[in-house]
């Protein structure tokens, strides 16, 4: 069958690991289900993988993709959950220390069929197409868990979203305006905070600015560029939710400004089936979508990885088949 996939890790040049061919059609053991795949979108995760991050040589060539819609084989059209742990570990399965994603131990979803766990194909809603249905197992779940589960913001408060235009970024701004919250953003250029503004945010500002006022909350996805910014700009008792560094970690914690202003710093990460199976229902009530900042075949999935190692995004990278 064809397939997008990691051939072997490379740290140090990554496209250069990515192929485009053919791989043996998966088998679906007892208990988990064939999806023909319609579409999949593109997330930090596929790179990591294509470094060799979070994934062991041996599970190498591993088909790219956490997220993913599609179509069972008695027609049922799904939105696929990345998520998977031990089938006896009950409760958040985010905290299953033996929980995997698609594309660490199990092949990904760049491809014309992937099996999942029979629990992990939800139901997709008629008025989401399939390339929206695809954003929504990773960024926009993990956007969903960081505002709704982690955050305990309140309709009303003031949420700081760094950095405008990623994947996370602007599902954030999507369920915040849609959540009654004041949403806040900051971007590195003119695009990224127009991208913002037509999304719903209240207020845009450059990098770094000095606010008019402090925040009830920072939702932060950059880590070391926006990090010392994030922490000044919280109100005491603030929170900062944190599900990424894509600038690289920040060895500086503020821990004077933390501990003086009582502030918390929460992680977070992905989400659970059930909070998914919330987000869908959500995203089919009140009539928002995830906003696709480009739609490929998956045949120009490198193009789609380049834009994304470069930077160069405007919502999600989807690829269709």
């Amino acid at each position: 069958m064809f397939a997008v996939y990691a051939a072997e890790p490379n740290p140090d040049d990554p496209l250069a690991s990515l192929t485009i061919g053919e791989r043996p059609e998966p088998e679906a053991p007892d208990g988990w289900v064939r999806v023909t795949v319609k579409a999949a979108s593109l997330n930090m995760h596929d790179l990591w993988t294509l470094r060799g991050v979070g994934i062991k040589p041996e599970r190498f060539p591993m088909i790219l993709g956490c997220d993913g819609a599609g179509v069972l084989p008695d027609g049922t059209e799904v939105v696929l959950h990345s998520v998977i742990g031990d089938p006896a570990w009950s409760g958040d399965e985010t905290l299953d220390p033996t929980r995997t994603l698609l594309t660490e131990k199990h092949q990904g979803t760049f491809a014309d069929t992937v099996v999942v766990p029979a629990r992990n194909a939800l139901p997709k809603p008629p008025g989401l197409s399939f390339a929206e249905a695809a954003c929504l197992g990773t960024a926009w779940l993990t956007a969903y868990r960081m505002i709704f589960v982690k955050s305990g913001l309140l309709p009303g408060q003031t949420m700081l979203v760094q950095g405008a235009s990623g994947g996370v970024s602007t599902a954030l701004i999507v369920l915040g305006r849609a959540a009654g919250l004041r949403v806040w953003v900051t971007g590195r250029t003119e695009d990224k905070r127009a991208l913002a503004t037509s999304l719903g945010a209240h207020q845009v500002f450059e990098s770094g600015a000095r606010l008019p006022e402090k925040v009830d909350g920072v939702f932060e996805t950059v880590g070391k560029a926006t990090w010392s910014h994030s922490m000044r700009a919280l109100k005491p008792g603030g929170v900062i939710v944190v599900s990424g560094s894509t600038s690289g970690p920040d060895p500086s914690a503020d821990l004077q400004r933390l501990f003086f202003l009582q502030l918390r710093v929460i992680g977070s990460t992905m989400g659970t089936r059930e909070e998914l199976g919330d987000l869908i229902r959500f995203c089919d009530i009140a009539g928002i979508r995830p906003t696709i900042g480009a739609e490929l075949p998956m045949e120009q999935a490198k193009a789609g990885i380049e834009d994304m190692l470069a930077g160069e995004t405007a919502g999600k990278i989807v690829f269709t088949r």
